[in-house]
């Protein structure tokens, strides 16, 4: 009985595993740099949430006070907010008047570049 029962030969499991290797190197790369563009649009959403954070500090201390807030106060403010839970590595620098941030490091991992976004201290009209 067991004659008729075949197997596969070495020939076919080899070409099997070299497709499957042939995959694997297309596709290996392809999700490393998926991960990358994860990791650049998680810091463009923190920079998002860094300025909005800055303009809501803006906003307030402007309505409370009636007066309009030092830069000094607000970069402060974003320098407070840099945490957003330690998922994100990154600094805060007053350029003039205006706030550049600049994130390089999500979950730990270093992005390739920096990515910087800058918050525009509003003037008057």
């Amino acid at each position: 009985m067991l004659r008729n029962e075949r197997g596969f030969t070495l020939i076919e499991i080899i070409a099997v595993l070299v497709i499957l290797g042939i995959l694997a190197a297309v596709a290996v790369p392809k999700y490393i740099d998926m991960l990358e563009q994860s990791r650049v649009s998680a810091a463009q959403g923190a920079i998002a949430e860094i300025k909005a954070r800055a303009s809501g500090f803006y906003s307030n201390k402007l309505l409370v006070n009636s007066a309009v807030p030092l830069a000094a106060d607000v970069l402060t403010s974003v320098q407070g907010a840099m945490a957003l839970g330690n998922d994100f590595g990154g600094s805060a620098a007053a350029s003039g008047s205006d706030i550049t941030i600049t994130i390089g490091t999500v979950k730990g991992t270093a992005l390739t570049s920096a990515v910087v976004g800058t918050w525009v201290f509003p003037t008057a009209p």
